[in-house]
């Protein structure tokens, strides 16, 4: 079943000269599927990310997510999925330093109005799953950068979401720790969540169900 749909997508910034950074982008993905889309620095990957997940806007064409045309969406409803159907797995992890594990998730949970009587379950849950319940209480800035990483994944899933749209998540990881968050994707992916990755790392080559690059503003099935 077809979870997204793009069509014809264009992203031109407004600078002068105007910079065309996405050039007629056509993508579908379906759900449960792990796609990789590669590319040189600087060709767009992270826009269209961003545009995926309703954080950019494109300049023209056709974006239908779960069914509905996006452009068309108000911005609460906008807002309502990026909470509930999208999770987000950021390169720089953005994880809250000053604030235990549990707490940076605490205020996602929080964000989604998930019920406090549901929060300590799923805390726990997801804790368990990625293997932070012993470092729960542990300051954030204390983490190591694989730790960090799978906090950020932990935060990305608490909230079930159906899409998974993920940032270069190994690219600043050990062979060892890109290994466990590669399976907790994995994990995902077999539960029906889509996963979508922009990275530069190789290893990814091999873990997606569909590897793409996106060249001179335009995506290409590899």
């Amino acid at each position: 079943m077809k979870l997204l749909e793009i069509r014809d997508l264009t992203k031109t910034y407004s600078v002068r000269p105007p910079v065309p950074v996405l050039k007629g982008v056509n993508l579908d993905v379906e759900e449960g599927q792990k796609v990789l889309v590669a590319g040189r620095s600087g060709a767009g990957k992270s826009t269209l990310l961003n545009i995926i997940g309703l954080l950019d806007e494109p300049t023209s064409g056709e974006y239908v997510l779960q069914g509905e045309h996006v452009e068309s969406l108000s911005e609460a409803k906008r807002d309502k999925i990026r909470g509930d159907t999208l999770g987000f797995v950021f390169q720089d992890f953005h994880v809250l330093g000053h604030r235990s594990v549990r707490q940076n998730l605490e205020l996602k949970l929080s964000i989604s109005h998930v019920p406090v009587s549901d929060r300590e379950e799923r805390i726990n849950a997801v804790l368990d799953g990625v293997g932070l319940k012993r470092r729960e209480h542990a300051l954030a800035r204390l983490l190591s950068g694989g730790e960090k990483q799978r906090l950020s994944l932990a935060r990305a899933i608490i909230c079930n979401p159906k899409i998974i749209l993920a940032d270069e998540p190994t690219g600043n990881l050990d062979s060892g720790n890109a290994r466990i968050v590669l399976g907790l994707l994995n994990r995902e992916a077999a539960r029906g969540v889509t996963v979508i990755v922009i990275s530069h790392d190789l290893r990814l080559l091999r873990w997606a169900d569909r590897s793409l690059e996106l060249r001179e503003g335009v995506l290409h099935e590899k």
